[in-house]
């Protein structure tokens, strides 16, 4: 999901009130989001905050479980479908609120 800058204000406020954490990634030190689904680690929301020329982009998927091959990133994710759609109409809805408040 993509938004011209001037659409989001602030993405980092958008991130806090859809109840994203800030996280970097130990072993990489990338930087994203994500969004607990239980008391466990996984599953989990994750989400990188990109930005690219005009435009803010959230990239989201859905962690289901931590990486289950020794020496790589890889795990069980979703990229795709009903429920990162859903996920993703919730954050468009903090993205209005956030600017009808600023």
């Amino acid at each position: 999901m993509s938004y011209k800058k001037e659409h989001v204000p602030s993405p980092l406020v958008v991130m806090r009130k859809a109840g994203y954490s800030a996280f970097t990634d130990p072993k990489t030190k990338k930087e994203s989001f994500v969004l607990r689904l239980t008391a466990g680690y996984y599953p989990r929301w994750h989400l990188y905050l990109k930005e690219k020329n005009s435009q803010v982009i959230f990239d989201l998927h859905l962690d289901q479980k931590k990486a289950s091959y020794a020496g790589t990133n890889m795990h069980g994710g979703e990229y795709e479908g009903p429920a990162i759609k859903k996920e993703l109409m919730r954050i468009a809805g903090w993205v209005k609120a956030v600017k009808r408040g600023s």
